[in-house]
């Protein structure tokens, strides 16, 4: 059995403690200054209330920090004002750099995973994943901790931040994808023509994100993609509908100008030229 302090029982966080005492750990937390639903949940996922942070530390040999991204720098600071000689475990959605500066400030005093989960909160029947990056011997120590859970963890490397990257890359495409659903729908219903348009996407190719060999061809076609992403931005801001999306498309379109009909270049030139384009 490990000992584990889990920073806060929101959601995601109750879920990992259920897996966590589900798997014969025991999991503290800290009710001061908590909610009442976050008081229930921690009660339905059989974590053990400590009366101070000081406590839970003192009796724990990992933390695991899921809170929302806002917050993460301030439980790691207050993690770091005690003497903590375990190791310090962030889930949370942050970028690489802030991951890096959290790792930064509260080291040498404790070691340091960075983590990122992936999926629903994780029960039974319903599985997530939970990738970890850091030092092999800290990571060799929290894996572990969910061998029988419906967390899998999967290692996302040595390099902290790498974890947070992966989170932060698969993110940007799943919450902005379904943003843009939202502003489509509300748009063709605008027009009188929702049911259309959701027929039209049940026949659409939907793999996108799961392959990348189809990008050159986006390239090759934003000479005239990004036009029309233009007349769709007009279009929204008629609706009375967020255009900013739609302009943010346009400009990353223009990035492959030079790549007009061009379908055979590889996949490792075209995605450089967004990073590339980001001066021009």
């Amino acid at each position: 059995m490990t000992v584990v302090t889990v920073l806060h029982p929101g959601s995601m966080g109750a879920a990992v403690i259920a897996e966590l005492v589900a798997s014969g750990h025991e999991v503290l937390w800290v009710p001061k200054e908590r909610s009442e639903n976050t008081w229930r949940r921690a009660r339905e996922a059989r974590a053990t209330p400590c009366d101070s942070l000081a406590e839970a530390l003192s009796r724990s040999a990992v933390v695991l920090s899921v809170c929302p991204p806002q917050a993460a720098e301030d439980v790691a600071a207050a993690v770091a004002a005690h003497a903590f000689a375990g190791v310090y475990v962030d889930v949370n959605a942050i970028s690489p750099q802030r991951m890096r500066r959290i790792a930064d400030e509260i080291r040498p005093g404790f070691d340091v995973v960075d983590g990122a989960v992936f999926g629903p909160p994780p029960c039974e029947g319903r599985t997530a994943r939970l990738y970890l990056a850091g030092a092999g011997p800290a990571v060799d120590l929290v894996e572990p901790l969910f061998a029988k859970s419906s967390l899998h963890v999967r290692r996302a490397g040595e390099a902290i931040g790498s974890a947070s990257a992966l989170k932060m890359a698969f993110a940007s495409y799943q919450k902005a994808a379904r943003t843009l659903a939202a502003v489509s729908h509300a748009l063709a219903r605008a027009h009188g023509v929702g049911d259309q348009l959701t027929a039209e996407a049940e026949i659409m190719v939907s793999a996108i994100l799961s392959d990348p060999e189809y990008l050159p061809s986006v390239a090759a076609r934003a000479w005239r993609w990004a036009p029309e992403m233009a007349e769709v931005a007009d279009t929204l801001r008629a609706a009375d509908l967020p255009a900013d999306m739609a302009e943010a498309t346009a400009r990353t379109l223009s990035f492959w100008e030079q790549d007009k009909d061009q379908y055979e270049l590889p996949v490792a030139q075209v995605l450089s030229q967004l990073r590339s384009g980001r001066t021009t």
